[in-house]
């Protein structure tokens, strides 16, 4: 419910990392540390049925990697939202993660107050990432790309909105600027998920891209 602390698992093969993360979180107000996974494939079998709010996902596992990782749980927890924290800065990572259904993409190290301000942005509907990160994705899209066919189904109204959604913005921020209901661009949102086949913000933007 509303008060309830908010469940936040890792996947991480470096020990020293996990016990820190762990300890930022179990340090956090309002967060709940619930498990931790040293490899892609113990996370399959057992993050399913602990249901975290947020997973913390290393990329460079042992056997199956983080992107795999996070494409083969995205189904399973559709409700759960994945942050990379790699680290791995080259765009075509960063993409195809983006692409796997990853929200958001952070940088080791990740200090406390860096955590914590991107928990709190997920949790507000935001896509966390790194500065340089951030300044990639941005970059990539000023790039001139060939529009993919799906984009050419979205109405002018839902790709304004895209293109804000690429930009960074939050839900709340683009229901202020084109002076809408923060519910009408909720419904928005979900006919452009609809129409572009993919099932999370990070993909959408992806495709938008060019990079899905």
């Amino acid at each position: 419910m509303k008060n309830e602390p908010v469940a936040i698992a890792i996947v991480e093969d470096n020990a020293g990392l996990r016990r820190s993360l762990e300890t930022m979180l179990q340090r956090m107000p309002g967060m709940k540390w619930i498990g931790s996974f040293p490899d892609g494939e113990q996370a399959l079998r057992e993050l399913p049925a602990l249901r975290p709010r947020i997973i913390l996902m290393d990329i460079n596992l042992p056997g199956m990697n983080g992107v795999e990782c996070v494409a083969r749980l995205v189904p399973m927890l559709p409700d759960t939202q994945i942050v990379m924290v790699t680290v791995y800065d080259d765009t075509d990572m960063i993409f195809d993660s983006l692409a796997a259904g990853a929200v958001g993409y952070l940088l080791k190290p990740v200090l406390p107050a860096q955590l914590s301000a991107a928990i709190k942005e997920i949790l507000d509907g935001g896509a966390p990432m790194s500065s340089n990160i951030a300044r990639r994705v941005v970059q990539t899209f000023k790039k001139p790309a060939q529009v993919p066919d799906d984009l050419a189904t979205l109405a002018s109204r839902e790709r304004e909105i895209l293109d804000m959604l690429a930009k960074g913005m939050l839900q709340k921020e683009i229901a202020e600027q084109i002076g809408i209901s923060y519910w009408t661009v909720q419904t928005h949102i979900a006919r452009i998920y609809e129409k572009l086949h993919v099932h999370s913000r990070a993909q959408a933007v992806a495709k938008c891209l060019g990079r899905l």
